[in-house]
C-alpha cells in the first residue's frame, strides 16, 4: 500500500492537532518556589551569631529550625540578617586556632549576600 505525501501531511496534522497531543506540549504549571511559600532555599539562613577573626567572618544561621555555621570572607553582618551564600568546602570537626575553638561542621564559602 503506497501512501501519497498528502494522506501523510494529514495524518501527521491529525497526530499533532490531536487535543490530547496539544495539551502534552504545554507545560504544566509549576508549583510554587520554595520563596514563594516563604521557606528558605538550602544555602541560606538568618544570623544568629558572628565573630570576625582572622580574615573570616564566621556565622551562625538558622533555616528551619536547623542552626549551622558558616566561614565567610571578612563581611559585614547584623544579628537577624537573611544571608544568601555560595558553598565552596564543607569541613568536619574543623579547628580554628584563631578562635580555639572546634567546630563539628563547617562551611567554607565563596560569597555571601544579605538579602533584603
Amino acid at each position: 500500500m503506497k501512501i501519497s505525501s498528502l494522506s501523510l501531511f494529514v495524518l501527521l496534522g491529525c497526530l499533532f492537532l490531536n487535543p490530547a497531543n496539544v495539551m502534552a506540549l504545554h507545560h504544566e504549571p509549576q508549583k510554587e518556589s520554595d520563596q514563594q511559600q516563604g521557606k528558605m532555599q538550602s544555602n541560606e539562613g538568618i544570623v544568629v551569631s558572628f565573630i570576625d577573626a582572622g580574615g573570616y567572618t564566621y556565622m551562625e544561621l538558622e533555616n528551619s529550625g536547623n542552626k549551622f555555621w558558616i566561614a565567610a570572607p571578612t563581611t559585614k553582618v547584623n544579628k537577624g540578617d537573611h544571608i544568601r551564600f555560595v558553598e565552596n568546602m564543607v569541613m568536619t570537626n574543623f579547628t580554628s586556632k584563631t578562635l580555639n575553638r572546634t567546630f563539628s561542621t563547617l562551611i567554607f564559602v565563596t560569597s555571601t549576600e544579605v538579602k533584603k
